[in-house]
């Protein structure tokens, strides 16, 4: 019981790998929904319509501000309540996705204000509407600006599904608590989970250092650009 046993894995494999399977769908689909959602919000919080920004704003600081089970709890015993019945995987995987919006709508809240406000402008005399705007011209830069942030949010995210195992959610922490209630060897199982997670968030925390140095560099590369194209015009006047 005191020591590590690594053929727990080998014995209760099947349970290890349905709920290495079930974290990694619950992190895409929570990701994918939450960027989508941490967009959306992040436009509202911005917009010049006021009702839109109360709401952007209300709803970005209050999910922010409590915690992640008790935005699962909502969804899994708040509304049976409203005679709504979720199981625990889809409590868990809506509860991880707005939660993970909230911070994802401030990380590109950020990288759209570092958007000089000039291209805004631009882009709305020149014809297109704001949402045009935002979608063509703001959002994609603000995103490659905020991207190693998201990418940070996405590794927090694989982390917090683990929430799922007090919900029944079925995921990696579900089936290893029913391994360690079978055989009485937690250190064994819960390292072995350890070393899962780890398969899992490494590469994304590998991919998160390798933008931030690519786009570290790019910008480096672009003011070095335009330094030399203003020293060579200042060159030419000199000259002329």
């Amino acid at each position: 019981m005191g020591t590590l046993d690594f053929s727990v894995l080998m014995r209760h494999s099947d349970r290890f790998l349905e709920g290495l399977m079930n974290t990694i769908q619950v992190s895409i689909m929570a990701l994918i929904g939450s960027f989508i959602l941490g967009a959306i919000l992040a436009i509202f919080r911005i917009s010049p319509v006021k009702p839109l920004n109360w709401i952007g704003t209300a709803f970005v600081e209050f999910i922010r501000n409590i915690p992640l089970l008790l935005v699962v709890f909502f969804f899994y015993l708040g509304l049976p309540a409203l005679g709504i019945s979720l199981d625990g995987f889809v409590s868990g995987t809506l509860g991880l996705t707005i939660y993970t919006a909230a911070f994802i709508a401030e990380a590109i809240r950020a990288g759209i204000q570092t958007v000089p406000r000039g291209q805004l402008e631009a882009a709305r005399s020149s014809g297109l509407s704001y949402v045009q705007a935002m979608n063509l011209i703001i959002l994609p830069q603000a995103i490659k600006i905020v991207l190693p942030s998201i990418g940070n949010q996405f590794i927090n995210l694989v982390k917090n599904s683990s929430i799922l195992a007090v919900v029944a959610g079925m995921d990696l922490m579900y089936f290893a608590d029913l391994v360690n209630s079978d055989t009485f060897q937690p250190l064994s199982v819960y390292t072995i989970v350890a070393l899962f997670y780890l398969v899992l968030t490494l590469p994304l925390s590998f991919l998160v250092h390798y933008m931030e140095r690519r786009f570290g560099q790019s910008d480096a590369e672009a003011r070095n650009t335009k330094g030399k194209t203003k020293k060579n015009k200042s060159a030419g006047q000199v000259t002329m």
